[in-house]
């Protein structure tokens, strides 16, 4: 029986008086794609960082591949989980090489020396950095890079291994119109395949959520509007309620726009 990629049940998270998350219950079963939705400030780095084992809620519980936060070694849980995020991107060492960032998370590694390597690693962590289009970069040193070459490094290594789930926090985040249409792209192409593993991608733009997107969580002021088929659930109704103000939504070729309703 295979295990469900990610559960969380009844999840909330507070500090001193204030309520990060309340009461969030969520499945991320496999073959899904789901893309969390919401405003700046509506709780999404934070349900992340809970999903990907980073951080512990104040109430309910996290299970990932079957297996319950607090109830097992979360260093080895972690080895499950592909993630790519600007928080994580900081911790790395500057001077690894772009196939080190991305072949060392098959051990949720930050250094290489921690773990033995072959050739076969490394020749699936430069075929990796080939479709997010940077593998001529393999051997550069993360430091050197541009925040967009960065980027695309991180997401390779979130797809690296054998990952259980593979949770990306605004990926396009600093990209250029061209660049974050390139990685869409390459995004829907690799959600298209049907041997990748089920991901979760958080952004506020609903420019940015690749066609191959199944589900979508509606996240505002840390509780959840809205959750389930991308079809049914992301409405011009539900899009207004989220960012509180009354907007048009279209969707052309599967991906979809937003504007402020009688804007032309």
């Amino acid at each position: 029986m295979v295990a469900t990629p990610l559960v969380l049940s009844q999840v909330s998270v507070w500090h001193d008086d204030a309520t990060i998350l309340a009461d969030v219950s969520w499945t991320v079963a496999q073959g899904q794609r789901w893309v969390v939705l919401g405003p700046n400030g509506s709780g999404k780095t934070t349900l992340l960082r809970i999903a990907s084992l980073y951080l512990h809620p104040s109430s309910g519980t996290v299970a990932v591949d079957g297996e319950v936060l607090g109830r097992t070694d979360v260093r080895r849980l972690r080895t499950r989980i592909g993630l790519a995020s600007p928080a994580f991107g900081d911790l790395l060492r500057p001077q690894l090489t772009a196939r080190e960032v991305v072949m060392t998370a098959r051990h949720a590694a930050l250094e290489p020396w921690w773990h033995t390597y072959e050739d076969i690693d490394r020749t699936a962590a430069a075929d990796l950095l080939d479709r997010f289009g940077v593998g001529h970069l393999a051997d550069r040193a993360v430091g050197t890079l541009s925040s967009g070459e960065r980027q695309r490094v991180l997401l390779a290594r979130a797809f690296s291994g054998d990952p259980a789930i593979v949770l990306l926090d605004e990926p396009t985040a600093g990209l250029d119109l061209g660049g974050r249409e390139d990685l869409v792209g390459r995004l829907e192409a690799l959600g298209a395949e049907p041997d990748r593993p089920p991901t979760v991608l958080v952004t506020h733009h609903v420019e940015e959520i690749p066609a191959t997107t199944t589900h979508v969580l509606l996240l505002r002021e840390g509780r959840v509007l809205g959750q389930g088929p991308v079809e049914e659930v992301l409405t011009e109704e539900a899009l207004s309620a989220l960012f509180g103000l009354p907007l048009e939504l279209a969707r052309r070729r599967g991906r979809w726009s937003a504007a402020a309703r009688g804007v032309s």
